[in-house]
């Protein structure tokens, strides 16, 4: 497989809870962090959404407390940069050959398109298949559960993974608005979930080529587990 220095990043088109009403969409923080690694390390991006189109943030992440940690703010200023998120690729327009890996990020806006986009599902088993690395933070992990491999097995059968845990949806304050308990439905397909010792820690699981982390903290880490990954390919 020819390397092409090149990532894909996913992203919610949800900007709000189905059950509650309130405002959801994409963490900031979980883009931001991701990119500032992976564009150090040499490599560009391009950013796809289910439906394409803009994305919409999640208000809670552009407080400024949150906005402080690790130069969100800096990118959250670059019009450029956030520029980005008003047009992003439909996932069914995207070229799997163009990229060496794909991160699905966060933010609760994920819990409700991700596992009903076939032609996401579709694109991570290829993605895994074909030998490249596939990488979820927080509620990204939402984008494992329907993704099925050609023997008939899910993905993360017998893999070590971690996301957002139902610990950190409590105190988060949004176990009554979530769709399901995204840490449950990762046990039941079969994967070996753990957690941080603490909730909000930050935390990264590899099983070879599949990387995951378990909340917004811990997207920079994940970035630098999939450059490593991909440095060593």
């Amino acid at each position: 497989m020819a390397t092409t220095k090149k990532i894909l990043v996913i992203v919610t088109n949800v900007g709000e809870y189905e059950k509650v009403g309130m405002r959801t969409g994409l963490w900031l923080g979980e883009l931001t962090h991701f990119w500032d690694v992976a564009a150090e390390g040499g490599y560009t991006m391009d950013i796809a959404s289910p439906q394409g189109g803009r994305i919409p943030l999640d208000p809670e992440s552009l407080s400024h407390e949150v906005l402080a940690e690790l130069g969100t703010d800096k990118r959250y200023r670059d019009r450029a940069f956030m520029d980005l998120l008003e047009d992003t690729r439909k996932i069914s327009n995207v070229h799997l050959d163009d990229y060496d890996a794909i991160y699905l990020t966060g933010g609760h806006g994920v819990m409700f398109d991700f596992p009903q986009t076939p032609e996401l599902e579709e694109l991570m088993a290829r993605f895994y298949e074909s030998g490249r690395v596939v990488s979820t933070v927080c509620h990204g992990g939402t984008g494992l559960l329907n993704v099925v491999l050609s023997n008939g097995d899910p993905l993360v059968k017998g893999k070590r993974v971690t996301g957002f845990s139902w610990p950190e949806e409590e105190l988060a304050n949004r176990a009554d608005a979530v769709p399901y308990n995204l840490q449950e439905r990762l046990k039941e397909l079969g994967a070996d979930y753990s957690t941080a010792d603490k909730p909000f820690e930050s935390y990264v699981v590899e099983d070879g080529r599949l990387i995951t982390g378990q909340n917004p903290g811990s997207a920079r880490g994940v970035a630098e587990a999939v450059l490593k990954q991909l440095s060593t390919a």
